[in-house]
């Protein structure tokens, strides 16, 4: 499943000053309640509430090679925390890659991400 991403830059700014903050080694978590997550609902054809996420990768971490294989891994456990516990909905999830992304495999950043999730209140 693709999932909506964060479109906006003022979203990000929301999420980086009134947003829950939690670190790992290999990724840094934001989480806000999303404001607009009715609206979303409503033009879902399942009528679901659905989560929108943002990658934030910078340059510190490489060459446009290495930031785009970080945002593959990324997304990729996200998707796979996603399918086994389900993450809670309604929220606007910024990822931000840490230099530790760059040689960690998808099992470890995963792992990272479960557990800052499970910290932040969105995994059961």
């Amino acid at each position: 499943m693709k999932y909506k991403a964060i479109g906006e830059n003022h979203l990000y700014v929301k999420a980086y000053t009134k947003g829950k903050r939690t670190a790992t080694g290999t990724v840094v978590v934001y989480v806000l309640a999303d404001k607009q997550a009715y609206r979303f609902r409503k033009a879902n054809p399942q009528k679901k509430s659905i989560n929108r996420i943002g990658l934030t990768v910078t340059k510190k971490i490489g060459g446009a090679v290495q930031r785009s294989r970080v945002k593959r891994v990324l997304r990729e456990a996200y998707r796979l925390i996603d399918r086994a516990h389900g993450v809670k909905t309604g929220h606007l999830i910024v990822l931000m890659a840490r230099e530790g992304t760059v040689k960690a495999k998808v099992p470890q950043v995963e792992k990272d991400m479960a557990y800052a999730l499970r910290k932040l209140g969105l995994l059961p």
